[in-house]
């Protein structure tokens, strides 16, 4: 299986360069970067034979079987498109638009070209959360309530490496997706109703950069989500579940009771790195000619919930 990584040199296309080096027979053959010299030096020192700042250029070589997008958001829609229009297989970062039509777009893409599509939802890999899954899809707990937490101290425009970044992140179609989509994952279910308030708009980065957001599903389970721009404190996302039999908090990869017991999570997969997992299961659907999980179409509810809680911002603004 042969690859190209467009946005290589950011904090999410590194992830998957080294990802994509724990499974067997896949190559990354080409790369897609912003600026010439840097992507050409990149490549140069990680062995991968072709570099470009045009994705066309990459879509257009026959060594390219599939494209992992770690580009800027705004990109995100218009390249998955591209990308299978010209015959590739595609995975991109979340989320896969900032809009409801623009995703839309992308599952008709999909539908028509019959290509492997698919979101980098990681959160749906991450052995802490396969664990939950395991467990609700066998009968032995249901989520009563979500309480998720998703801080950063990003008051300048930076990315994950602290390095400066060109666009400008959202706490809702970015962040709050990866949530949004886990609670109906978990549950089975669409939120049927949902609140949404945001704090001031930064001045220089004119975003909102405090959101709480509350939704609930047709069986009663209900999800709490604080996002913030502005903790200075511990970073990163962090999940508890509370269940009919169990709490349960998870942080990334591991997870522990509600008394902070870690839980063993040897065999729940062959990794323990969610975004590895979430690479093999790429490349396993397309190897196999399935569609896979988190793909675009699946995906596709998560950003239904993410426009109605828009709505709720404006009504609320």
């Amino acid at each position: 299986m042969r690859v190209c990584v467009a946005g290589a040199m950011g904090a999410f296309g590194l992830k998957h360069l080294d990802a994509l080096a724990q499974i067997d027979g896949v190559e990354v053959t080409s790369v897609v970067g912003a600026k010439p010299e840097k992507i050409e030096a990149f490549a140069n020192e990680r062995g991968i034979g072709h570099h470009t700042t045009d994705l066309a250029d990459s879509l257009a070589r026959d060594d390219v079987d599939a494209v992992i997008l770690a580009t800027p958001t705004q990109m995100h829609a218009s390249q998955s498109i591209q990308c299978m229009e010209a015959g590739k297989h595609v995975m991109v970062e979340i989320p896969m638009a900032d809009n409801l039509e623009d995703s839309r777009a992308v599952v008709e893409a999909q539908k028509r070209t019959g290509l492997v599509a698919m979101a980098g939802h990681t959160r749906r890999f991450n052995p802490s959360h396969q664990w939950i899954h395991n467990k609700i899809q066998a009968g032995e707990i249901k989520v009563q309530q979500m309480d998720v937490q998703t801080y950063f101290f990003r008051r300048t425009n930076k990315n994950a490496l602290g390095l400066p970044r060109s666009w400008t992140d959202h706490l809702l179609w970015h962040h709050a997706a990866h949530t949004v989509d886990l609670f109906q994952y978990q549950t089975g279910e669409r939120a049927h109703r949902v609140q949404a308030l945001e704090g001031p708009t930064h001045p220089e980065l004119g975003i909102a950069m405090d959101m709480s957001i509350g939704m609930k599903v047709p069986s009663g389970a209900i999800c709490t989500l604080s996002l913030s721009f502005n903790n200075d404190g511990p970073l990163g996302t962090f999940f508890r579940y509370i269940c009919d039999n169990g709490t349960y908090i998870a942080r990334y990869d591991d997870l522990y009771d509600g008394h902070d017991n870690k839980i063993d999570l040897s065999g729940v997969a062959v990794s323990n790195n969610g975004i590895e997992l979430q690479d093999r299961e790429f490349i396993a659907a397309i190897r196999e000619g399935r569609e896979p999980n988190s793909s675009v179409q699946q995906i596709l509810q998560c950003m239904e919930t993410l426009h109605d809680l828009e709505g709720k911002l404006n009504e609320n603004a």
